[in-house]
C-alpha cells in the first residue's frame, strides 16, 4: 500500500515536468513544420526580379492620374 501511495505522489509531482517536455516537443514540431515554408518564401523572394516591384508604383501612379 505504501508503494502505491509513493508511486502516486511521484507521478503527481512529475506532472509539471511531463507537461513541460510535451510543450517543448510541440514547439519543436511547430518550428520544423514552419521551416520549409520560410525557406521556400526566401527562395522565391531571391529568385523573383526587382523589376516587378519597381513597376508597381508606376502602375499605381498611372491609375491615379
Amino acid at each position: 500500500m505504501k508503494k502505491h501511495v509513493l508511486l502516486l505522489a511521484v507521478l503527481l509531482s512529475l506532472s509539471g515536468c511531463i507537461t513541460t517536455v510535451v510543450g517543448a516537443a510541440v514547439d519543436v514540431t511547430t518550428a520544423v513544420v514552419k521551416l520549409p515554408f520560410q525557406v521556400g518564401g526566401a527562395v522565391i523572394d531571391a529568385v523573383s526580379s526587382d523589376d516587378e516591384e519597381e513597376a508597381e508604383p508606376e502602375e499605381q501612379a498611372q491609375v491615379t492620374e
